[in-house]
């Protein structure tokens, strides 16, 4: 084999596996995971080809805007693959709950729309109002 044809061999393994990292570190490493608390706004399951549960949360405490002013409601966007976690998140539509999220950097159609794939609901504790 010549050594062009080594090279090539070489580069186009390099690029191949460039590019599974790009993909790996992209779609499947978890970036970040925590839990959130509040009330859930809306919670539904939306799509065309892909099926997903989609929801969000108001979380207690207010944010300041840009617009000098105004105030918002914190509100955190999520995702939801496991049929049992929509379930309990179905059951716990008028309850303050904590959801455990893990972040990755990219999203997938299968996986949903948002970055953030809660993995487990808890019930809160019921807020006095």
């Amino acid at each position: 084999m010549s050594t062009g044809g080594k090279v090539a061999i070489w580069t186009s393994l390099a690029a191949v596996l460039v590019l599974a990292g790009f993909i790996f570190f992209k779609f499947c490493f978890v970036y970040s995971e925590g839990v959130n608390e509040g009330d859930i706004n809306y919670f539904q399951k939306e799509g065309f080809i892909f099926k997903t549960y989609e929801g969000k949360m108001i979380q207690t405490g207010l944010k300041n805007t840009k617009v000098q002013g105004s105030i918002q409601s914190n509100e955190f966007k999520f995702s939801v693959v496991s049929e049992s976690v929509a379930k309990r998140l179905n059951e716990g539509t008028n309850t303050n709950v904590k959801l455990h999220w893990k972040r990755y950097l990219g999203t997938l159609p299968w996986r949903g729309n948002s970055q953030f794939i809660v993995d487990s609901v808890y019930t809160a504790a019921p807020l006095n109002r």
